[in-house]
């Protein structure tokens, strides 16, 4: 039986694992990715810093012309960026995301939230969290510091969900009346829902108020089922529902195979059409370069 931590109620293998998402993630976010956020994530706009006597080579278009006129010689305004962004992370936490044939689904949610966030620190910009299945779980509410971004990995990896199934339509419209600002928001889900009409309307309220990006996460054992000489039953881990698959048949395999392909297709059909750009991350590969292609590919839209 795993040891716990008194003070926190968790299990030391929770904490290690962690600890664990902390080092590898850090070594990333310094190398790859906290340049590659920065470049696509700018600020909300110029604030006045300050004013400053003119030098040679100064646009003369931000002359101060008061202060000139009071001082007698030309001073210039100058501008910072206003940086300062929010960053909520959406994670889906029903029960399909406890499967993985390479690694659970889950534990891939985990690692990417804390790539995100701790890039958004970096760059020093406020970070939230909402755990969703049915509906809105826990929310914890934006804010900066390194112990803040290690309760959200955390929560990703120890909250135990009190619903099973998905309801993408709900938390995305919780999203759009807690977050009373725009926000940039990942979505990190399997998408695996069957009301797509309540989900197309959501998603496209959703965009229009925050910067909303998808991270679709998929297995190659829900695509590719392996080959048996006999009847297996199928479980369905959300709704519970099981039905006696013919796993010696070709036919029944690749039909599998075409739904499976149809579904994520038409997820992806639905991003293109609300003109959102998304992410396809798969467990049995490395999320890095699905990530960075983002990053870049945003980056080159906007460059323009």
């Amino acid at each position: 039986m795993p040891e716990t931590n008194s003070a926190l109620g968790l299990s030391s293998d929770i904490l290690s694992k962690v600890r664990h998402i902390e080092i590898l993630t850090g070594r990333l976010v310094a190398e790859t990715f906290a340049g590659e956020y920065l470049s696509v994530f700018k600020g909300r706009g110029m604030e006045f810093a300050e004013v400053r006597e003119y030098s040679p080579g100064d646009d003369i278009r931000l002359i101060d012309r008061n202060v000139t006129a009071r001082m007698r010689k030309p001073y210039v305004r100058q501008y910072t960026e206003e940086r300062e962004l929010t960053v909520v992370i959406a994670c889906d936490l029903s029960k399909s995301q406890f499967f993985g044939s390479a690694a659970l689904k889950k534990e891939i949610a985990a690692e990417l939230a804390a790539v995100l966030a701790f890039s958004a620190l970096q760059n020093n910009d406020k970070v939230g969290m909402f755990l969703f299945t049915e509906g809105v779980e826990e929310f914890v509410p934006p804010k900066k510091g390194r112990k803040h971004i290690l309760h959200l990995i955390r929560d990703v990896l120890a909250y135990e969900p009190k619903k099973s199934g998905t309801r993408l339509d709900i938390i995305l419209e919780t999203l759009g009346r807690v977050l009373r600002r725009h926000c940039i928001v990942f979505l990190i889900s399997d998408f695996r829902t069957d009301d797509f009409a309540s989900f197309e309307h959501a998603l496209k309220l959703g965009s229009l108020k925050h910067d909303l990006i998808p991270i679709i996460l998929t297995d190659p054992r829900e695509k590719s089922l392996p080959s048996f000489d006999a009847l297996i039953n199928l479980e369905d881990p959300e709704s519970g529902q099981t039905i006696l698959f013919d796993a010696s048949s070709k036919s029944a395999l690749s039909e599998h195979q075409k739904e499976e392909e149809k579904r994520l297709a038409r997820i992806q059909r639905l991003f293109q059409l609300s003109g959102i750009d998304s992410i396809q991350i798969g467990t049995d590969a490395s999320y890095i370069d699905p990530v960075v292609q983002f990053f870049r590919r945003r980056a080159k839209k906007l460059s323009r």
